[in-house]
């Protein structure tokens, strides 16, 4: 190729500069503006046509700002244990630690990759036999855009009366039992970063219950002042406001928002047809406790070194060489250094997908003949080593 093929990169609808000539023109280039409430409405209005109640939406600096929000909404407080899934980003435990808390990770269950909802229970109790307290929050992951076990999950949390903080970052659009991700816990979790379903260059959003909660996340957000003449804190506060730009940015993508949804859907498909039946090569298709309907996020590739005669590093390496960029899966939380210390729950699942997985090019700018490049390589390279 004359090209790389890139993992995921992002594609503008052609829409954004109208909204940021906007914000220019009117000098609204600051934190806060209209676009940031129109940006806030668009999400609310398109999440709304998958949702069994009103939504409230604040847009913030990051997905990781509004993770470490959701926690401060449910006081979490320094010496709370709050569960997390094991198998997924650093950024869906990393705001446990900001508030003084304990992450408790949780390991995988085959079908979803996602937090086990049988493991998860037997950690709660666990938990409240060793400290004398229940954890004081939830976080399960979408994993790629595949959905956990929400049901089950939330059966064990209401059971126990544990708030869930519903990690979509990378599941905007990906559908649970005919709701869309991020709108089936107590709190939901988006991300705009660069790669993922939309941009707004950086940025994310906090999916609220009430609009009660949404005000005060807005409060906590922009420094936690106080409604006086002058600035009065009562409450530590943070810098955590989408800018009016990115939300323009963000205005301009929503409409192309249902397309990328459409492509990497397609992308997937077209995978899993023309990859099937190469010995050690198995494209994920998640298994469910409902009704799934993955967004895709990004594509992803078990290679049992056993029957493909190679191991996903190694083919890792032939697809760079291809200018192809690839991605290991996730590196589960419970073997990274900084959380050696931390309470885990593990039945090898996700150790054993990290040692084999790799995600394959799946946005928006991967064309047809591109996919065609990178079944063809893979395809070739497997057969050569059989």
């Amino acid at each position: 190729m004359s090209r790389p093929i890139l993992l995921s990169l992002a594609h503008m609808s052609g829409k954004e500069e109208q909204y940021i000539r906007e914000a220019f023109e009117t000098n609204w280039v600051v934190p806060l503006g209209p676009n940031v409430d129109g940006f806030e409405k668009d999400l609310e209005n398109w999440l709304s046509a998958k949702a069994d109640r009103k939504l409230h939406v604040v847009a913030l600096s990051a997905g990781t700002a509004a993770i470490h929000l959701a926690l401060v909404m449910l006081d979490v407080q320094p010496g709370d244990e709050v569960i997390c899934q094991s198998f997924t980003f650093s950024a869906s435990a990393n705001p446990i630690c900001y508030q003084g808390a304990v992450p408790v990770f949780v390991d995988s269950e085959p079908g979803s990759w996602n937090m086990d909802p049988v493991l998860l229970e037997e950690a709660i109790l666990d938990r409240q036999k060793k400290t004398g307290k229940l954890p004081k929050a939830i976080i399960p992951v979408h994993l790629y855009g595949t959905p956990a076990r929400m049901n089950e999950i939330c059966a064990v949390a209401q059971k126990y009366g544990i708030p869930v903080v519903e990690d979509s970052a990378e599941a905007q659009g990906s559908v649970y039992d005919g709701r869309y991700c991020g709108t089936l816990g107590t709190y939901g979790i988006l991300s705009f970063n660069g790669n993922k379903m939309i941009t707004t260059s950086g940025g994310g959003a906090l999916i609220c219950p009430t609009k009660e909660a949404a005000d005060r996340v807005k409060f906590y957000a922009t420094q936690a002042r106080e409604k006086f003449p002058w600035y009065q804190h009562e409450k530590i506060g943070y810098n955590y406001r989408l800018s009016n730009i990115s939300a323009g940015i963000g205005r301009g993508q929503m409409t192309v928002l249902d397309a990328h949804i459409a492509h990497r859907r397609a992308i997937h498909a077209r995978y899993v047809e023309e990859l099937k039946g190469l010995p050690g090569i198995e494209v994920m298709q998640p298994k469910a406790d409902a009704e799934t309907h993955p967004n895709y996020w990004l594509s992803t590739l078990l290679v049992h070194p056993e029957e493909a005669g190679i191991g996903y590093q190694k083919l890792a390496d032939i697809l760079k060489e291809k200018q192809i960029e690839t991605r290991p899966l996730w590196k589960p939380l419970h073997l990274q250094p900084v959380f050696k210390d931390a309470p885990k729950y593990i039945n090898g699942i996700s150790e054993k997908k990290f040692k084999e997985g790799l995600c394959l090019p799946s946005g928006p700018m991967v064309s047809r003949d591109d996919q065609s490049f990178i079944i063809e390589t893979i395809r070739q390279t497997i057969q050569k080593n059989n």
